[in-house]
């Protein structure tokens, strides 16, 4: 048996419903972060600096992966 159910509603509904958080503010002061970095007066060190500090894994985690890695590779 195959029962298939469809619910049509917008993805601020869907949010609601299962109970996660509004991070809108969160989403709109990030952006305004990542579009002043864009600005001509900004170097490339700086903007890599900042996505390694504000991206989903940091500096610390990166080097753990880059170890894991390389020791696969010689392994």
């Amino acid at each position: 048996m195959k029962i298939n159910v469809e619910i049509d509603c917008t993805p601020e509904e869907a949010r609601r419903v299962m109970g996660l958080p509004d991070l809108t503010p969160l989403h709109d002061k990030y952006l305004s972060a990542m579009s002043e970095m864009m600005d001509p007066k900004a170097h490339p060190e700086m903007i890599d600096t900042m996505m390694k500090n504000w991206g989903p894994m940091g500096d610390s985690a990166m080097a753990f992966w880059r170890r894991l890695f390389e020791g696969a590779k010689q392994g």
